[in-house]
């Protein structure tokens, strides 16, 4: 990679990350990275809102293939000491997306002086976090005959710059799932005048075991409860309303679907037990991210050809991506490349993204921009 060009990544990459932007807010952070390539780049510029892609046409336009890069941050503060560090409080970059957007920025600026026998796109997502933007973006696919697609995410805990590469599911599937109930209050000293909420949600709470059951699945399957709340407390009140909240996660999505529709299924029938009214809400839904060998392939060929370490990853992470809406419509495959295993976590107050990552990632792409 040019000096210059990764000096310029560098420079963009801690300018985002002293101005992050939360999911779908996203509006400096779009616009300098838009200004950024018309300083840098001659390329067509298509501005969709919240999202926007460059495209470099080349002259010979043999394939379509597009990089995704994520631009949101976190609600989390920045605590550590950085020359850069976020102007905002309470959000930060704590995920390294101001990284990936600058790699994409970075990898356009050595398109823009190299070519290439195909044409690229570079598409710039927001609201990764949520799992909203892919979701919103997956347009871009079939709009533009996109062949191939990839994308990148820095890890901790892996050893420094190595590339990891998987076939099939890489990241699980997942949702944020609430069931509501609601019944009737009345006093305390007369709670069979009332309906109560907790017995049917106890219930649902005590069935999840059984539901996760790995000799039940052929894949991980996980609920984890993140919140119950049930009346107030006030003592002379027999509660009336109550709510479970969940992220639910799976493998595979058709499993994912399963555990939903069971729990669906069990809280109707406990609903319909007491007499309760129920209902559902679903948000920060994420699909299986599943890789396509033949693009998974060409990472390893790339690492080879360039001398980059690369290694298996021998099992899915259990976090979630929204990549996988565009691995739904064409082939793609999302990779990893090490922060160090012993570097602070992702989502950590301590992380901040390795600037040194930048173009080891611009190499695998320039790599797969020939493939």
């Amino acid at each position: 990679m040019e000096k210059k060009n990764l000096d310029l990544a560098i420079q963009l990459r801690h300018e985002l990350h002293a101005h992050p932007e939360l999911s779908n807010q996203e509006v400096w952070t779009k616009q300098h990275v838009i200004e950024f390539l018309k300083a840098n780049t001659n390329f067509e510029i298509v501005d969709r809102g919240r999202w926007f892609y460059a495209i470099y046409h080349s002259p010979v336009g043999k394939r379509n293939i597009a990089f995704r890069a994520d631009f949101d941050a976190l609600p989390i503060e920045e605590t550590i000491e950085l020359p850069y560090g976020s102007q905002f409080p309470g959000v930060s970059h704590k995920c390294g997306h101001d990284g990936h957007t600058a790699t994409l920025a970075g990898f356009a600026l050595e398109i823009e002086q190299t070519g290439s026998d195909n044409n690229i796109f570079f598409l710039f997502q927001h609201a990764e976090e949520t799992g909203d933007g892919a979701a919103e973006c997956a347009v871009f696919i079939k709009e533009n005959n996109i062949d191939e697609i990839f994308a990148w995410h820095n890890m901790s805990g892996f050893p420094h710059g190595v590339v990891y590469v998987k076939d099939g599911t890489a990241l699980c599937a997942s949702k944020g799932m609430t069931i509501s109930m609601e019944g009737i209050p009345s006093h305390a000293s007369e709670p069979e005048k009332g309906i109560n909420p907790s017995f049917a949600i106890a219930k649902i709470i005590e069935a999840i075991p059984e539901l996760i059951d790995p000799s039940a699945n052929k894949g991980l399957v996980l609920c984890t409860i993140v919140q119950v709340d049930i009346g107030a407390k006030a003592f002379g009140v027999n509660a009336s309303k109550g709510s479970i909240s969940m992220t639910i996660r799976a493998l595979y999505e058709e499993e994912l679907d399963r555990l939903q529709q069971n729990l669906e299924d069990l809280a109707r029938s406990e609903a319909e037990k007491f007499g309760l009214k129920v209902r559902f809400e679903y948000q920060d839904e994420f699909p299986e991210t599943a890789n396509d060998k033949e693009s998974s392939d060409k990472i390893r060929q790339v690492c080879q050809e360039k001398g980059l370490p690369m290694a298996e990853l021998e099992e899915a992470f259990r976090g979630s991506e929204d990549f996988g809406h565009y691995t739904k419509l064409t082939k793609g495959s999302y990779c990893f490349i090490g922060n160090g295993e012993t570097y602070p976590h992702l989502h950590s107050y301590e992380y901040d993204f390795k600037d040194d990552l930048i173009e080891t990632a611009v190499e695998v792409f320039k790599g797969l921009a020939e493939k």
